[in-house]
């Protein structure tokens, strides 16, 4: 499955980021194109350019609630002369039979309704005196309360140019234009878009389907009693809400004991509705990293490169990292250490990526940008490793939050952005420029 299969590496080999991020997007494929209803599907990517059958709006018709005119009827109208014009019915949206208006006359128009034959302009109802023969007038009374108001004469007392309030037909989109690329991301204003133009369907790449599961028998869900020894499971619910965040549906697994067997069962049961497994935890080298245990012979010998690979990558926080496939489909997994601050990392770095993969984005990286350091001592990484602080990023400068500790989850609800320590020998100084990943 994973490129890394064709490598000779040996076990004390010392991956980059790059390299391991290659290896899974390799592997990662954009998901198979489907068709579905409009709101199922927000989030997805379309596959494919829409464009318009039926220009918008489809007739020209009135932008305001006022009087449909001809332009000559009311030239030089003002309040002390205003223009007499007889009130020949109303025109309300939807309607299908219209009103001819002549010399003379107006019709009543509504927001939205087709501009009548012989009309020219829509002047506002605030510029008439409303039918009431009295000053200007704030708006109409509803018809069911005042049916006499589509009749009679109303004073117009200022006058309007040719298309006055009149959106034309045609003037949003033509038919014939393309209303949305193929890539585009479908959210609320193009599921908006699509059903203006008449999409009662598009077609489209699934959001993928992650399952999240944190590893660890001293692991507590929130809500329930603390034991000795025990802490509360974090990573599953920060790393589902950063699938979600990646556009992905996200399921997350109550956090499974340090049991080989339990945890083969639980990702088996898990294969069925996962385009992706992310685990959490039990990937080093301690007696009781369940997930190394559990899932490196786990691969198809009829199948070249399936199976989990766990690997030491050239990072801090996250030097340890698990990929490959698991199960009858090859589903993708990646293995990510426990360390709270460690697995979100990793989950920017890999996990991220690969969701945006499955989904067909062009752009499946988090933007980076350029920023002044302000710290008050130099940054270095240890040797060989690149380094990603939390960092407060604003204005074009960032700051370190929690110092260097990996294990700072609190640090991390307070950052906004990574700052990337390259894996050299010189120390980043106060005052320079260092890469930055924007996490939001």
């Amino acid at each position: 499955m994973s490129s890394a299969a064709t490598r000779v590496t040996g076990q004390d080999h010392i991956w980059s980021v790059s390299e391991h991020l290659e290896d899974i997007l390799a592997t990662v494929r954009p998901l198979e194109a489907i068709e579905l209803q409009l709101l199922d599907a927000q989030g997805c990517v379309l596959v494919e350019d829409v464009t318009v059958p039926v220009s918008l709006p489809p007739f020209d018709n009135s932008s305001m609630d006022g009087y449909a005119v001809r332009v000559a009827d009311v030239a030089g109208a003002s309040e002390e002369y205003p223009a007499v014009l007889t009130v020949i019915g109303d025109v309300a949206a939807g309607e299908s039979e219209l009103l001819h208006v002549g010399p003379g006359q107006a019709a009543r128009i509504m927001t939205g309704a087709p501009l009548p034959p012989g009309a020219e302009a829509v002047v506002p109802v605030e510029w008439t005196d409303g039918g009431l023969g009295e000053g200007p007038v704030s708006g109409m009374r509803a018809r069911s309360a005042s049916p006499e108001g589509a009749s009679g004469e109303v004073h117009v007392h200022r006058s309007a140019p040719a298309r006055a309030h009149v959106r034309a037909k045609g003037s949003d989109v033509k038919a014939g234009d393309r209303a949305l690329a193929a890539g585009t991301v479908l959210g609320p204003p193009q599921i908006g878009l699509l059903a203006a133009i008449g999409r009662g369907t598009v077609r489209v790449r699934p959001r993928p389907r992650v399952v999240v599961m944190s590893t660890g028998s001293e692991l507590v869900q929130p809500d329930e009693q603390l034991g000795t020894g025990q802490i509360y499971d974090s990573n599953s619910f920060a790393l589902c809400a950063a699938a979600r965040d990646a556009g992905a549906i996200a399921y997350r697994v109550g956090a499974v004991a340090d049991d080989a067997e339990t945890l083969r069962a639980t990702i088996e049961d898990q294969l069925i509705r996962a385009d992706l497994v992310v685990t959490t935890g039990g990937v080093s080298v301690g007696a009781y990293d369940v997930v190394k245990e559990a899932l490196s012979s786990v691969g198809d010998e009829d199948e070249a490169g399936s199976g989990i690979e766990f690997r030491k990558l050239a990072m801090q926080p996250g030097k340890p990292q698990g990929f490959g496939s698991i199960g009858p489909d090859h589903t993708p997994l990646l293995a990510l250490p426990g360390n709270p601050v460690s697995s979100y990392v990793s989950f920017e770095l890999f996990v991220r990526p690969a969701i945006r993969t499955l989904m067909g984005v062009d752009d499946i990286h988090r933007s980076t940008t350029r920023a002044t350091l302000r710290t008050d001592k130099a940054l270095t990484s240890p040797a060989g490793r690149r380094q990603f602080l939390r960092g407060r990023y604003a204005d074009g400068e960032v700051t370190p939050v929690g110092g260097a500790g990996s294990h700072l989850i609190a640090a991390l609800a307070h950052a906004n952005a990574l700052i990337v320590v390259p894996e050299s020998d010189e120390s980043v100084e106060p005052g320079t420029e260092v890469d930055v990943v924007l996490l939001g």
